[in-house]
């Protein structure tokens, strides 16, 4: 069974990774963190807020065409570029992002968030060395940034240093304690180390976050299984079944009969 449980293709690491890249851009458009300089236009400004709200719907297209109309008022506009290239992840399109988040380096070298978000796109190219490197600048400019800790976390772990991973997922926790992210994230370390239980006390503490979130309850069922826990993982999959996530009934029908 255990075997079994290692070639699927649900595998732990694997779920954190597609979360990283799929959900980062609107994590960080959220943080509170970004800067009106006085010297920008009020129309660019106005594009680029509608755009953070059509990120937060998940309308990417339509983001970064407010964050287009943004950049061609105000072409030195960093926080667009950023904007843009977190919407061009939310599409899989890392190559473009990587260029808008390297053009906010251009312009403002000192912009934390530009170098998050070239990261995220890194990950999705699997480029994991590129990736810790603009982590590291991240939390170079803001030591408290808990994002970049969770991003580089995420892409040690691909690396498969999962000591390092669980030790930037818990500078993050330090951080902010109500990140349900990086406890997932330490999670998956913990399931790679084949620290199951660890790695199941660290999912209950992100559902107690958020009870909503279909991926915990997904990733608490394979480390139960991987314990011998088949009926808690059923129930586990059912449940992030009921929350919309289709990939809970594959392995209901894999593994719960």
């Amino acid at each position: 069974m255990k075997e079994k449980i290692k070639n699927l293709s649900f595998r732990v690491p694997q779920i954190i990774r597609l979360i990283a890249i799929l959900v980062g851009g609107a994590i960080l458009l959220k943080s509170g963190t970004w800067v009106f300089p006085n010297f920008y236009h009020d129309d660019a400004e106005a594009y680029f807020k509608r755009g953070r709200a059509k990120d937060d719907l998940k309308n990417y297209r339509g983001a970064i065409q407010d964050y287009n109309k943004a950049i061609e008022i105000n072409p030195n506009y960093a926080e667009a570029y950023i904007g843009r290239g977190f919407a061009e992840v939310g599409l899989q399109d890392y190559s473009g992002a990587i260029q808008d988040c390297s053009k906010a380096i251009e312009i403002n070298p000192n912009y934390a968030e530009a170098y998050i978000g070239r990261g995220f796109a890194e990950v999705g190219l699997q480029d994991y060395s590129g990736a810790i490197q603009d982590y590291n600048k991240a939390i170079e400019i803001n030591p408290n940034y808990a994002e970049a800790y969770i991003g580089r976390g995420l892409a040690k772990g691909a690396l498969e240093d999962y000591s390092g991973a669980i030790q930037d997922y818990s500078k993050a926790i330090e951080i902010n304690p109500n990140d349900a992210k990086a406890y997932i994230g330490r999670g998956a370390a913990k399931d790679d180390l084949e620290d199951y239980r660890g790695a199941i006390q660290d999912y209950n503490k992100a559902i107690e976050i958020n009870r909503n979130d279909a991926r915990a309850y997904i990733v608490r069922g394979l480390a139960k299984l991987q314990l011998g826990d088949k009926d808690g993982a059923c129930l586990d999959w059912s449940k992030a079944g009921e929350l919309g996530d289709s990939r809970a009934y594959d392995m209901i029908k894999q593994f719960c009969k």
